[in-house]
């Protein structure tokens, strides 16, 4: 049977463009309105995999996949870094002259922030990159274009009016595959958890402390409001190893003394930024 994949956005998204590099083999695609349905149709079994962006090179991180990674029973089972390089896209009747808006996701126009300005465009958010395409290709909109991928293009038979418009050349996002188990150990993996800790002076510290003397590498340090008590934070930790490894092990158990809540979120295979 066919993996089936969930990924927010229409086909041709980036999203979708991240799973089709992660997952070397055939398989059944379920596009979301948003990243809550993705989550959700993950944990009701309808989807083997999840995929989501946690953050971009450019614009930093997204904040609704972390908040989501708290509030679900999700593990993460895999990464991927998909280099980002965008496309503005019209219809094919358009004429170049007459565009003079353009729609996309809120990530892709900030990304393009520059090009947009400098091209004296109008940036109209929309809840997708493809799906902006797609819209533009149902509605005949010929003053309008998008901004997308090359393969969302194709897909839709539009237009490409330029190419590679992001305001910064290594442009990447990073994504997470989540599904309902994580990976076995492959010996060069990475584990991402959240804590959160007591209102006390010297807490992070000393918590952060347990990787430094175990000579852990972190990769990714956030905090996010908890939503519950103005101004204290859940802090999002990616370090190299494996939640399996007896040195992670060690301290895993160490931290979660120091800590008011602490969740594995999962381990699993690092991704190669190329």
């Amino acid at each position: 049977m066919k993996l089936k994949i969930a990924f927010q956005g229409e086909r041709g998204a980036y999203s979708e463009e991240a799973a089709l590099q992660f997952f070397n083999q055939e398989v059944e695609f379920i596009p979301c309105r948003d990243l809550s349905t993705v989550f959700n149709v993950v944990e009701a079994g309808i989807a083997n995999y999840g995929v989501a962006p946690i953050e971009n090179s450019i614009e930093g991180s997204v904040n609704e996949t972390y908040d989501l990674l708290l509030s679900t029973g999700l593990k993460v089972s895999g990464e991927i870094y998909l280099k980002v390089s965008h496309c503005l896209i019209a219809h094919p009747d358009a004429e170049p002259k007459n565009i003079k808006k353009v729609i996309s996701h809120p990530q892709a126009l900030a990304q393009c922030r520059i090009y947009l300005m400098s091209k004296k465009l109008e940036a109209i958010p929309s809840y997708d990159t493809a799906g902006s395409v797609k819209k533009i290709f149902e509605e005949r909109i010929l003053d309008t274009a998008a901004i997308a991928s090359e393969r969302a293009a194709k897909i839709y038979s539009m237009k490409i009016l330029d190419r590679e418009i992001e305001d910064y050349g290594r442009n990447y996002t990073r994504f997470l595959v989540m599904s309902r188990n994580d990976a076995e150990p492959t010996g060069e993996d990475k584990t991402s958890i959240i804590f959160s800790l007591p209102h006390i002076p010297g807490s992070l510290y000393h918590t952060l402390e347990e990787f430094a003397v175990r000579n852990i590498n972190l990769t990714k340090i956030e905090s996010r409001p908890t939503k519950h008590r103005p101004f204290e934070y859940y802090f999002y930790v990616d370090f190299e190893g494996h939640r399996k490894d007896p040195l992670i092990e060690e301290t895993l158990n160490a931290i979660s003394k120091k800590t008011l809540l602490l969740k594995v979120l999962g381990s699993y295979p690092k991704a190669r930024l190329v």
